[in-house]
């Protein structure tokens, strides 16, 4: 590559999932069906939610909330992917390629700090029942969203800044579907030490630290429930955390299984393939988790659709 100032890049290249022309329609109707049973997987819990005046809880709140960041979470990525594969260009702007980083950043950071909240939420419904409504009150369930979106507009803000400082070649080949931090850091010819510093000292903060609130809530949440004498205590105080704990797992083991698929291996196609399963799979399982363990969903929705 041709070293450049960042102002001459004109795009990038999406390499996506294959090139070979027989595999772009399946890839598009796979696609396209994961996209729209996310969208209207995750509308129809926050008008089930909305609508509904016995799910105005703050488990709920956050629930809607959560299933809103996954809409915009998955729109980030793919329909641009959908548009490339119908006009068979897989050129992206530099300008569209920067706003998918910030945007994605964003809202997977949302993701994990959501779930950290609804992790707290379950460990003051289980381990703190009497004084629940006191300490969930409509005023903290806000300011934990708020504080949520603050941070992690912040942090995607900075990113976007370093990596504006970054100069490209003259054609940068992204091997992924999408712009991503860490991949846009690693094409630069430019010095990304500072990048890396940033982008290191950052999901150490921002990764570990919700992931230890979740851990901590759950411990609490486990002792809890193990010094409930009757055995339908136990399983009533399980089951108000079931749902909260699948999608915990799930996002949790498929970003584990992004980091050590990119960490062994060197194919661009696995890191891709392997980056759907918490940008497309769990966005869209997350809706089904949810209705399918929660008597009150279900209930929401059938009057909804009646």
């Amino acid at each position: 590559m041709v070293p450049g100032n960042l102002t001459h890049v004109s795009g990038f290249l999406l390499l996506g999932f294959s090139e070979a022309p027989e595999l772009q329609p399946l890839i598009f109707g796979v696609f396209l069906s994961m996209y729209l049973i996310t969208v209207f997987g995750n509308l129809f819990i926050i008008l089930a939610v909305s609508s509904y005046t016995h799910l105005h809880t703050p488990m709920y709140f956050f629930l809607s909330n959560l299933s809103f960041v996954d809409i915009c979470f998955t729109s980030t990525t793919i329909p641009k992917m959908l548009w490339n594969i119908q006009t068979q260009n897989k050129v992206i702007s530099y300008e569209g390629c920067i706003t998918q980083m910030y945007f994605f950043a964003l809202f997977v950071g949302l993701d994990d700090f959501l779930l950290t909240v609804m992790a707290y939420d379950r460990f003051v419904a289980i381990c703190h029942p009497l004084h629940y409504t006191v300490i969930m009150s409509a005023r903290l369930c806000g300011l934990l969203v708020l504080v949520s979106w603050v941070i992690n507009v912040l942090h995607s803000f900075l990113q976007t800044l370093m990596v504006l400082r970054l100069s490209f070649g003259r054609e940068v080949i992204i091997p992924h579907y999408f712009c991503e931090l860490k991949q846009l850091v690693q094409l630069a010819c430019s010095d990304t030490f500072l990048n890396d510093m940033v982008i290191y000292f950052a999901t150490v903060l921002l990764g570990g630290a919700p992931l230890a609130g979740i851990l901590y809530s759950y411990s609490r949440i486990v002792s809890s429930i193990c010094g409930i004498s009757s055995a339908q205590g136990k399983y009533k105080a399980f089951s108000t955390c079931a749902s909260h704990l699948s999608v915990v797992s799930l996002f949790y083991c498929t970003c584990l299984g992004v980091y050590l698929s990119s960490a062994g291996t060197h194919s661009s196609h696995s890191s891709a393939t392997a980056s759907v399963m918490y940008t497309v799979v769990t966005p869209m399982l997350n809706p089904f988790i949810y209705s399918l363990r929660n008597k009150d969903i279900k209930r929401a929705l059938k009057a909804f659709f009646r």
